[in-house]
């Protein structure tokens, strides 16, 4: 790539000091091999040694190699796929040398418990020719941390790597065969995870109950009152839903119709503070509701839980 020229020498008619021509009356000839060939150290400036090389007269450089690489690579086949290699390498290396390698890993949209599994999956180290990465591969790689969802992965010249993911949202705890799972909002389970670790979320409970789970938890979640005293989530038969108490004491879902159900619930609550007074089991898998007293409960409570709409016994 030809140098920028700041200015062309220019010849001088020599006149001498009284003005007269040089040798043989014509014009003073120039210095043998001026104004062709190779120019004086002044006209590139400075003192005529390149002290480095900039950023874009590498990427000028390099982005000609790789055109003749190219070039070579169609006309002679697979017999050039070894130089176009060995010249991609040399071009990775040049980027190198002229600062174009990572510094820099930026991981965006991650919580503090899948970063450090992400940052694995990248297996990038300081110093990797920034320009010589396999984003798909890269990108391959993060996809399969359990906590990913999606991972858009972008370079930003010269030095810095950005892994920009979305995590899969976190459900419930899945308790099934004795084994416990994360589960996000599909059912799916993430993977990588220590579910013991999220006390904090709902826990459901059997086969099936993963997948149904994104159905019946914002309704229960909706009335705090119910969801603070729940333990558990349990699917039976995988059709329909027990809610099994703090207090061991059962409310009966309907396998259709859980909200009304739950309404139903709520009323009961207002009138009579059922959650309150203290129960075995609520079925509420029929319109008339029915309770169940816990044993030793005295009669009169029981009878104070019977009311419109409610059945004891």
């Amino acid at each position: 790539m030809p140098a920028v020229v700041r200015g062309q020498p220019t010849r001088k008619t020599g006149t001498g000091r009284g003005g007269g021509k040089g040798p043989a009356g014509g014009r003073a000839s120039a210095p043998r091999g001026a104004g062709r060939g190779r120019k004086p150290a002044a006209a590139y400036g400075g003192t005529g040694r390149f002290d480095g090389i900039s950023p874009a007269l590498a990427t000028g450089v390099a982005a000609g190699v790789i055109l003749l690489a190219t070039v070579a690579l169609l006309a002679t086949g697979g017999r050039a796929q070894a130089l176009a290699a060995g010249i991609g390498r040399g071009v990775d290396n040049s980027f190198g040398a002229a600062g174009f390698s990572v510094r820099h890993v930026v991981v965006q949209g991650a919580s503090g418990l899948s970063e450090p599994a992400i940052r694995q999956a990248v297996e990038i180290g300081p110093g990797t020719p920034i320009l010589g990465l396999d984003l798909p591969a890269l990108r391959a790689r993060v996809e399969k941390v359990g906590w990913v969802r999606s991972v858009h992965v972008a370079r930003m010249l010269p030095d810095t790597l950005v892994i920009a993911v979305t995590e899969r949202p976190r459900l419930a705890v899945w308790q099934n065969h004795g084994r416990l799972s994360l589960i996000d909002q599909d059912g799916q389970v993430i993977t990588d995870t220590d579910a013991q670790h999220f006390v904090d979320l709902p826990l459901v409970v059997g086969e099936g109950a993963n997948t149904a789970a994104a159905a019946i938890l914002p309704l229960v979640q909706s009335r705090p009152s119910l969801m603070g005293r729940i333990w558990a989530l349990v699917r039976v038969d995988n059709r329909r839903w027990d809610l099994r108490l703090k207090d061991q004491s059962l409310i009966q879902l309907p396998a259709e119709g859980e909200d009304a159900a739950l309404m139903r619930l709520d009323q009961l609550e207002r009138d009579q503070q059922v959650l309150s007074l203290g129960f075995s089991r609520i079925d509420l898998k029929t319109p008339d509701v029915r309770i169940r007293p816990r044993d030793g409960v005295a009669a009169p409570v029981a009878a104070q839980m019977a009311g419109p709409g409610a059945v004891a016994g």
